[in-house]
């Protein structure tokens, strides 16, 4: 009974009677209905969700407008949680909340979606090219694959048995196009199985066994990819005020990162900077396969201006979906921009619930919220015996930049990865603006091993002797503020002028360039080697007595600040360690 109710497949519809409503929140007599049961509110049918039962009064939560509803308006159940669409179709979709497809919508309708409106996620009509990689007679398991379409020219999407339906296959349809509506394989205890299946949103898909975090996700950003890596099947918050670069670096997070399939929600954002999203989207290449970034990408939009309620909705559309791509054995990366905006919801709502209110008015339960959506979060054996993984990225906006305010802290406590952004460092123009004294990853321990194996026996080293050198820079900017650089001893001017050659060289970014905008983990780690060999070498000669001024006027100095934006990149820095090594005998050969 269970699985039927959490599958859809019971038809429970009943009635009841609209009591009060309060924004989002409708209260609803004698509704016979279940906890997140899936209803429809009103003469439009607006979409709602139960989310308290209390005696004979049931409380939905509406994630329309609720302007027209009055009281005596009446309510039916629809004998199924909130759920989704999982089918070929979802690559290259825009969506709203629940899943809603914007562009049919629109072509209907026009710009202004009406209220109570419905499309299917998965159009119904377009036909499949089905490839069966399974015969009649085989055991299916749940999660087994019975064959696959090409979604588009870049990705196989393949066709698995839901996590309820096993047993013998006694038909399977053959080589041929289909719709989604079709069956095409049928088992001996009488279930089939088509193209699609739906899911509900607030339940996790089940996997076999959650992997460790042992291999990283290659952003080709130097300051993630080296100083606060992000593994894959991980978790990372990038919390900052606004302008600071929080989208921008989503959208290049979104481009550049090593996964398969990219699901963005735009959760509660500015309707000009979704807008943005939209038009920009569709209009990047996939570097990887050249064709557009769209193919492999996932839309849900949900502006400010669109009810509250909707938020939670896009949230728990975004990662159901992220789950079932990962199902098939694929690298899914979330981009949630911004967590905020569903915290902010969920304190409208909880007020109108008349809960006790927690921390600055967010309900008590925020942590718990959060955290039951970070933790979808992972890398797994599916149930088909495939490895795939689900990294969630959430931006926070907390107000003026605080990062003591609530949602950054809870999101802190269930993240492993930290990426702060600083407004003084926008300010300055320097991107991508996180703070490396900030910043954290948590990741680090468990995939050193994997950046010494793959890239550098020295990675680590390099790393940590980065990271000493920033943090020793800031300790001398103090005195600096005081008497000035030029009071500081040669060794320490030197460490100045190595931490600026970190921050302007390897830190700073330049998302625009052809070049500069992704870099390869070797080529992360050449660069940076250079730099750290630089330092290395002109200490050694400070401590024997030479010129700091002759060792700045070298002519490798100038060439590591040139070499990140050469196509030629992999000679040029040869050529220019080469070159070090020459100047540094030569000018230690002066005395």
């Amino acid at each position: 009974m269970l699985l039927e109710w959490i599958f859809g497949v019971i038809n429970l519809e009943n009635k009841g009677i609209i009591y009060r409503v309060s924004g989002p929140v409708v209260t609803v007599l004698n509704l016979d209905a279940k906890m997140n049961e899936l209803v429809k509110v009103g003469q439009e049918g607006l979409f709602g969700e139960v989310i308290e039962i209390e005696n004979e009064k049931t409380i939905i939560q509406v994630y329309e407008d609720t302007s027209l509803l009055k009281p005596g308006d009446e309510a039916i159940t629809t004998g199924m949680p909130l759920s989704v669409e999982l089918g070929p179709g979802l690559l290259g979709s825009i969506y709203d909340g629940v899943q809603r497809p914007l562009p049919e919508l629109s072509n209907i309708m026009g710009e202004f979606i009406k209220r109570g409106a419905e499309a299917p996620g998965i159009n119904r009509e377009k036909k499949w090219e089905f490839f069966p990689s399974k015969k009649k007679g085989d055991n299916l398991s749940p999660g087994d694959v019975i064959g696959y379409v090409n979604e588009n020219d870049y990705t196989k999407h393949l066709v698995m048995s839901p996590p309820n339906i096993s047993g013998e296959i006694v038909e399977i349809s053959e080589k041929g196009n289909y719709t989604v509506e079709e069956v095409l394989c049928k088992l001996h205890n009488g279930a089939t199985i088509k193209m699609y299946q739906r899911w509900p949103v607030k339940v996790p898909r089940p996997f076999k066994e959650k992997m460790m975090p042992t291999v990283p996700l290659v952003t080709g950003k130097r300051i993630i990819d080296v100083l606060f890596p992000l593994a894959k099947g991980g978790t990372a918050a990038i919390p900052g005020p606004f302008g600071s670069g929080k989208t921008v670096t989503q959208q290049q997070l979104a481009k550049w990162s090593d996964t398969k399939v990219v699901v963005y929600i735009g959760c509660g954002e500015r309707g000009n900077e979704m807008i943005d999203v939209l038009t920009e989207f569709p209009q990047l290449v996939d570097p990887v396969t050249g064709g557009p970034l769209m193919n492999r990408t996932v839309l849900i939009a949900n502006t400010s201006n669109m009810p509250v309620a909707a938020r939670e909705a896009s949230i728990y559309t975004g990662i159901t979906i992220a789950e079932y791509y990962r199902d098939m054995g694929y690298d899914v990366a979330l981009m949630a921009d911004s967590t905020s905006r569903w915290a902010e919801a969920m304190r409208e709502i909880s007020s109108r619930l008349e809960e006790m209110p927690g921390e600055e008015g967010y309900p008590a339960y925020l942590s718990s919220r959060l955290s039951s959506f970070y933790e979808r979060a992972g890398r797994v054996i599916t149930l088909g015996g495939k490895v795939g993984s689900v990294t969630v990225i959430g931006a926070v906006s907390p107000p003026g930049g605080d990062f003591s305010e609530p949602v950054v802290q809870n999101t802190l406590r269930i993240t492993k990865t930290f990426w702060a952004l600083d407004s003084n460092l926008s300010q300055k123009r320097h991107f991508p603006a996180i703070n490396w004294l900030e910043s954290y990853s948590l990741y680090y321990d468990t995939l050193k091993e994997w950046f010494e194996a793959n890239i550098s026996v020295d990675w680590d080293r390099v790393r940590s002797e980065t990271m000493e050198i920033l943090q020793k820079e800031a300790e001398l900017q103090e005195i600096v503020q005081l008497v000035g650089a030029d009071a500081l001893p040669p060794d320490q001017q030197f460490l100045l002028e190595i931490s600026r050659m970190l921050r302007e060289t390897f830190l700073q970014q330049d998302s625009y360039h052809e070049v500069d905008e992704f870099h390869s983990l070797k080529r992360q780690f050449a660069l940076l080697n250079a730099i750290i060999r630089f330092s290395r070498l002109g200490n050694n000669a400070i401590e024997k007595g030479y010129e700091l001024e002759k060792i700045l006027k070298l002519e490798s100095r100038v060439d590591i600040s040139k070499v990140r934006y050469r196509k030629d990149f992999e000679s040029k820095i040869t050529s220019i360690n080469e070159n070090m090594s020459k100047e540094f005998k030569q000018l230690l050969g002066e005395a």
